[in-house]
């Protein structure tokens, strides 16, 4: 969109806003105001949902906001956002592009951009976390809501969710992941720490853990599953290839415990093996053997 765009009563009328939010407009802005002052002159109205949806409706910019540091009531912005320090927001944050921050951002409400997020610092968010592209932070991530990433993950300490993490790229988390529901990764999930859950784990291709895998329902990975301590899940587990703990793997009562799904039966030796202290109980699929030359010495 070109940022130079100017809005008119007619222009802004073709998208069909809502009445109380048009006449609102028409009252406070001028004909041909400009589209980021727009949002700007709403936001400082303290009519947030009528600025989100009009970056929604009507797209990002190429703009650049530079700032040494950004403190605000709420931030939406059509471009990109790049401070050196920190940002520290109250309400919601919206990018129509992307944020680059040299420390850490905190928002009570929100995040939301089109593109990229990369900080310096931790980020703390009071509800949704929902990033168009990749995101990456030299510290950890606590969010009170759902997360969700349309790239690459990359967390250098702990990411806690409380509610749903979907990741659309590949993951990493250089500490703990903790999440208060289901955890969905396209490409390979890997953890440092512990992985704990409170309902399903999936990995488009392997599942790889430094610690312990524990709390989760089921878990299934396309590929491999690794743990370096124990792996304990109330539902099923279900590995495409190899299936490798430290310690024990044990499912949920009345749930099997299956390697090599994705390969033939007669590579399960090569391709499904089942590395653990001892045998999984309900193991229904891959080939048992014995305890890890992995992560046993390590865990211990």
């Amino acid at each position: 969109m070109d940022h130079t765009m100017e809005f008119t009563k007619q222009f802004l009328r073709a998208k069909n806003p809502c009445a109380m939010g048009y006449r609102w407009f028409v009252r406070n802005l001028d004909d041909g105001v400009g589209y980021q002052k727009a949002l700007d002159t709403l936001v400082e109205a303290g009519r947030i949902e009528d600025a989100l949806w009009l970056v929604r409706a009507f797209g990002p910019t190429n703009d650049v906001l530079h700032l040494d540091s950004l403190e605000a009531e709420a931030v939406v912005f059509a471009g990109t956002i790049e401070v050196r320090a920190g940002i520290d927001v109250d309400g919601v944050i919206h990018a129509g592009r992307s944020i680059r921050c040299g420390a850490g951002i905190r928002a009570g409400g929100s995040i939301t951009t089109g593109e990229d997020i990369r900080a310096g610092g931790s980020i703390q968010c009071g509800e949704h976390l929902h990033v168009g592209g990749s995101l990456r932070t030299d510290w950890g991530v606590d969010v009170a809501r759902s997360l969700v990433c349309g790239g690459d993950l990359r967390v250098a300490w702990d990411l806690a969710v409380k509610d749903t993490i979907e990741v659309r790229g590949g993951a990493v988390v250089g500490q703990d992941l903790l999440a208060g529901f289901s955890v969905q990764c396209d490409k390979n999930l890997r953890v440092g720490g512990h992985l704990q859950g409170a309902d399903f784990v999936r990995a488009g291709q392997g599942i790889h853990v430094g610690g312990t895998i524990d709390g989760v329902t089921h878990i299934e990975a396309g590929w491999g599953i690794r743990a370096g301590q124990f792996i304990h899940v109330s539902g099923a587990i279900k590995a495409g290839e190899s299936l490798s703990s430290g310690e024990d793997i044990r499912a949920g009562s009345g749930y099997g415990v299956f390697a090599g799904l994705n390969v033939q039966e007669q590579s399960w030796d090569v391709c499904g093996q089942v590395w653990a202290e001892q045998p999984p109980e309900g193991l229904r699929s891959g080939f048992f053997s014995g305890p890890s030359p992995f992560d046993s010495v390590a865990a211990r």
